[in-house]
């Protein structure tokens, strides 16, 4: 039975290659045929999905908190933006001074000039260590450095939006938007909160992102395709991640305080847990069965489906879809969808889940792997396999 201290989702911040706001994307892909926006000009060979026309200024308004912030603060200062437009809390002092935020970030943007010397130099280096601390503490600038600091995001949300209350960032990559997530719904459901601003944004185009990724050799470098379709070539030995520019963010309150002040939920949340392994063989299936475990049979499989968080790349994918093939429910990528945005990967998912959720049925499948639902949909199941480690599960219900 429903209770004051479930967590709810009253607004949701979400943008992607495919525009933004929840409507815009319940609409691309609920349509007949998925079309995804791709830009495979611009770093050949590797697909993104760019990042779309955007009037940062809408959200932004003064234009010296514009300049000086990156990409993928303003994108993440937008979205959150966007969450508390449809939470009903922009500009209500009373709340934004108790709301809590927990972001999910990485670093900031680098220097690809710099790096692209010091990597030249380093091939030919007698002591490549030694070079390479001389150039690091000369090269970079510590303006650079401080624009890299990951709470700057929180911090920027803070100073456009007025969220002054409690302030946490992690950092983690995939694992990082899940623990943000799992936090913030535990501290509700402990009665250690009522009022959460939860999210991240990612920006891979830029050389250093890619850089970073292909010497893992974990990205795509075929024309693109859909998650599942991904995995009998290119990216190395089968499979690879298609970046994705993502920025998304939720208001999670308990139902109790959203009741209260008159705000509708988009979706309640449960349970949300986390783990990580070493990933050797069925060591990430283990921890996804414990998860499942846990959540002691409160959901209906005839009424819910599958959100996955998928990255693509060959061997996490593998083992993901085998054990979602075990519990024979229809499955959709968000990684199709978005692309894979890292930190806010998991709550973008959980975004996707609560739309469909609201919608009352699951969207069509987004490419021939994936099984129809015909059945209302009233539950998602939400799994976030981060691409190196870290496992994730949550459970998003109707309000």
């Amino acid at each position: 039975m429903p209770n004051e201290h479930d967590a709810v989702i009253t607004g949701i911040g979400l943008v992607s290659s495919l525009g933004e706001g929840g409507a815009a994307h319940l609409a691309a892909v609920s349509g007949d045929g998925f079309r995804p926006v791709i830009d495979a000009e611009r770093f050949p060979p590797f697909p993104l999905h760019p990042l779309p026309p955007i009037a940062f200024d809408r959200q932004i308004p003064k234009r010296g908190d514009l300049r000086q912030m990156e990409t993928w603060q303003r994108l993440g200062t937008y979205a959150a933006g966007l969450a508390l437009d449809q939470a009903g809390v922009t500009g209500q002092g009373a709340l934004l001074e108790r709301m809590e935020m927990i972001v999910a970030a990485g670093g900031g943007e680098r220097d690809p000039a710099a790096d692209a010397a010091i990597l030249t130099d380093l091939r030919g280096a007698a002591d490549p260590e030694t070079l390479l601390n001389q150039r690091l503490l000369s090269d970079l600038r510590p303006t650079l450095f401080l624009a890299q600091l990951s709470n700057l995001l929180a911090g920027n949300i803070s100073i456009v939006h007025g969220v002054v209350g409690g302030s946490r960032s992690f950092m983690g990559e995939e694992p990082a938007g899940a623990d943000a997530v799992r936090v913030a719904v535990a501290r509700i459901a402990s009665g250690q909160g009522d009022l959460f601003l939860v999210g991240g944004a990612f920006a891979p185009a830029r050389p250093e992102v890619l850089l970073h990724y292909e010497m893992g050799g974990v990205l795509w470098k075929q024309p693109w395709a859909p998650i599942w379709a991904r995995q009998a070539g290119g990216g190395g030995p089968g499979g690879g991640m298609a970046l994705g520019t993502l920025g998304c963010f939720l208001v999670i309150e308990s139902r109790g305080h959203a009741a209260a002040r008159g705000a509708a939920p988009v979706a309640a949340i449960g349970s949300v847990a986390t783990d990580r392994c070493r990933r050797r063989p069925g060591e990430a299936t283990a921890n996804a069965a414990r998860q499942l475990a846990a959540l002691g049979g409160r959901f209906d499989p005839a009424t819910t489906a599958v959100i996955s968080g998928a990255s693509g790349l060959a061997a996490p994918t593998a083992e993901e879809r085998d054990w979602l093939a075990g519990l024979g429910l229809p499955v959709r990528a968000a990684g199709t969808v978005f692309g894979h945005g890292m930190e806010p990967a998991f709550p973008a998912a959980v975004a996707l889940a609560a739309l469909a959720v609201q919608d009352g049925r699951l969207f069509p499948p987004l490419e021939p792997a994936e099984a129809p639902m015909a059945a209302p949909l009233r539950q998602a199941l939400v799994t976030g396999w981060g691409h190196w480690r870290g496992e994730a599960l949550g459970l998003v219900s109707a309000a």
